[in-house]
């Protein structure tokens, strides 16, 4: 095995850590250290992507349902719509994205190239959120819940749905306040039912895939075991580290990581 694969699987447990510390991200190291790492083009970097995240947010799940922190029904109006997205995505739109979108001049807009230029957007919002992230407080909850805001469900996630499509990202960072704001969930309760829609559209998701993708079994379980064996130790260590310092330096190293990929995808 080489040293290169080596760092891969070594930062296969460090996505786990990060998802037992702070509770989310794992997926936002789970691209780069597929492409960067280990040699996968970003398509296949997504797909597997999803079964990772998938995976062990069902881990996370089944701890959740045990201390019966998750609402059941508010997660189903969410995860359908999500769920039909991401599928459709991978199935469909993934096969047939061009493998030239447009180009300018001497510049191509590969299917490549967009992914991961979309994955770093997706990383400096995510990175952004993690550093300016506040607890969420009766103050921001929308005092009265009507119909209207089931369609604002609806759209955020079909929204939520394509971006875990096309970038294999959770999204968890855009799905907790949505519950929080528009359900009124308390905060620990839209976090557990973020979790098991998470692993819901993530593995829904793959699904898709499996027609279209080659899939290595064999290193997808192993890189997913050893993720999950990092969430049980993120999850112990996080009783003795402060979990707020730790997501707002994680968001700022987000953020430092999209703008590498952006300048090492472009120049």
């Amino acid at each position: 095995m080489e040293l290169i694969e080596i760092l891969g699987y070594i930062g296969a447990l460090i996505v786990g850590l990060v998802l037992g510390l702070i509770g989310g991200g794992g997926s936002i190291l789970t691209v780069p250290i597929l492409v960067y790492f280990l040699g996968f083009s970003p398509i296949v970097a997504t797909g597997y992507s999803l079964f990772v995240v998938g995976s062990t947010a069902l881990v996370g799940t089944i701890r959740n349902i045990k201390k019966n922190t998750i609402d059941f029904k508010t997660a189903i109006v969410f995860a359908i719509p999500s769920i039909i997205t991401v599928f459709m995505v991978r199935r469909l739109v993934i096969p047939n994205l061009p493998e030239v979108i447009f180009s300018i001049g001497n510049f191509k807009l590969t299917n490549s190239l967009f992914i991961m230029l979309l994955f770093a957007i997706i990383m400096l919002l995510a990175g952004w959120s993690m550093i300016k992230s506040k607890t969420i407080n009766s103050d921001n909850v929308i005092k009265t819940f009507d119909n209207t805001h089931y369609f604002a469900i609806g759209t955020q996630a079909i929204g939520i749905g394509a971006l875990a499509g096309l970038v294999g990202a959770g999204g968890g960072f855009l799905i907790v306040p949505a519950l929080v704001l528009l359900v009124k969930l308390p905060i620990k309760k839209a976090i557990s039912t973020s979790l098991f829609i998470i692993a819901i559209q993530s593995l829904i998701g793959f699904l898709g895939d499996l027609k279209t993708l080659q899939i290595d079994w064999q290193f997808l379980i192993t890189f997913t075991g050893i993720s999950i064996a990092g969430i049980f130790i993120g999850l112990a260590l996080s009783k003795k580290i402060s979990a707020k310092g730790l997501k707002r330096g994680f968001g700022y190293f987000t953020i430092f990581m999209a703008i590498y990929i952006i300048f090492k995808e472009l120049f």
